[in-house]
């Protein structure tokens, strides 16, 4: 299905931009809602029910009792060990159950990688084994509302959420459009991001560069994992221990 036949990149837009989208957090700045994007089959992904996020060490007292109004039950953290002991989250007396699942278990470890494709092509490709358990976190019985979040809320987090979402059946361009919109949020002085956006009007000044070259990255993590995964990404998660039952519940929990 091509973007022509299915949206205009102006509706793509739209839908990514969509009110609600960014959940302001005191201690974050790339908070946001997954929802409310549409299936291929049908329906959309349920607003308030899956978010994404950078680090939550930051959080203030406000923070954490705006982050406590989302009635998160799971908080997904993909950070190393390491990140971890030296930037506890704030999060930790809330309610929601904490599940660490870092992808990159020894950030130190990790082999000479040139650019950003690279290291995602690394995770996909090395690191399929600690993905499973994030995305198998969402699947379990009361685990929604749920946060998965890493340091920045792109990399690992764009990663894991892309893979969530392509099993959903949201089209590729709004998840690359949903990947791409941590451009915007992220302070630029914080992390190094591929053709961020230097959006001062957000809506007014989002352009194709949206739907461009830093989407390309997360759709190559998505054709990595489909042909890793015998055509598809469930076929991934499914190789690395998520099951057909667990997709089909999270199926049936995140789109109405």
């Amino acid at each position: 299905m091509t973007r022509t036949a299915w949206r205009t990149e102006r509706e793509i837009q739209d839908i990514a931009l969509a009110d609600g989208r960014h959940v302001r957090v005191d201690g974050t700045s790339n908070l946001r809602d997954v929802g409310g994007y549409p299936t291929h089959a049908g329906g959309s992904v349920a607003w308030r029910t899956l978010f994404r996020s950078d680090s939550l060490h930051r959080l203030d007292s406000h923070g954490v009792a705006r982050l406590a109004a989302l009635d998160l039950r799971t908080i997904v953290d993909l950070r190393a060990d390491i990140e971890v002991q030296q930037k506890p989250s704030a999060a930790a007396g809330l309610p929601a159950r904490i599940v660490r699942a870092p992808i990159v278990r020894d950030p130190t470890r990790l082999p000479p990688m040139t650019d950003l494709g690279a290291e995602y092509r690394y995770m996909i490709g090395e690191c399929g084994d600690s993905i499973g358990p994030a995305v198998r976190a969402l699947c379990a019985p009361f685990a929604l509302p749920a946060l998965v979040h890493c340091a920045a809320g792109q990399d690992r987090t764009g990663i894991v959420i892309a893979l969530v979402l392509a099993v959903l059946g949201v089209p590729d361009e709004l998840i690359g459009v949903d990947y791409s919109l941590s451009s915007v949020y992220l302070d630029p002085d914080s992390t190094a991001v591929i053709g961020r956006l230097t959006a001062t009007g957000l809506r007014a000044n989002v352009t194709a560069e949206l739907l461009s070259s830093p989407a390309g990255l997360i759709l190559n993590v998505l054709a990595w994992a489909r042909a890793a995964g015998g055509g598809s990404v469930s076929g991934y998660l499914t190789a690395h221990g998520v099951g057909a039952p667990d997709l089909a519940a999270l199926r049936s929990a995140l789109v109405g």
